[in-house]
């Protein structure tokens, strides 16, 4: 059975289990993608990371950024600028 994580949520809600690998290879692709980049926004965020896995990932790549992307900012590592619309999106 392969190893899971479970997520958090900034805004203490509750999370989801997924795979710990998976985890990884997403949350990887995001951090990299926002060391190149200031900021950005959420959908060029999902887009990138879409390219970076493209042929490695098996699942929806949206709905895995989305959820890293939470619990990323749940653990204070990357943050939405206030008042940004559409979401901008940069690390701490």
């Amino acid at each position: 059975m392969p190893e899971t994580i479970h997520t958090l949520h900034p805004d203490k809600k509750q999370g989801v289990k997924i795979s710990r690998e998976k985890y990884e290879i997403i949350r990887k692709a995001i951090l990299a993608t926002l060391r190149k980049q200031r900021e950005m926004t959420f959908m060029n965020l999902s887009r990138a990371v879409e390219k970076e896995v493209h042929g490695n990932f098996d699942g929806s790549v949206t709905w895995y950024v989305t959820t890293v992307k939470l619990d990323l900012e749940a653990r204070g590592l990357i943050k939405r600028v206030r008042g940004s619309r559409p979401q901008l999106v940069k690390l701490v």
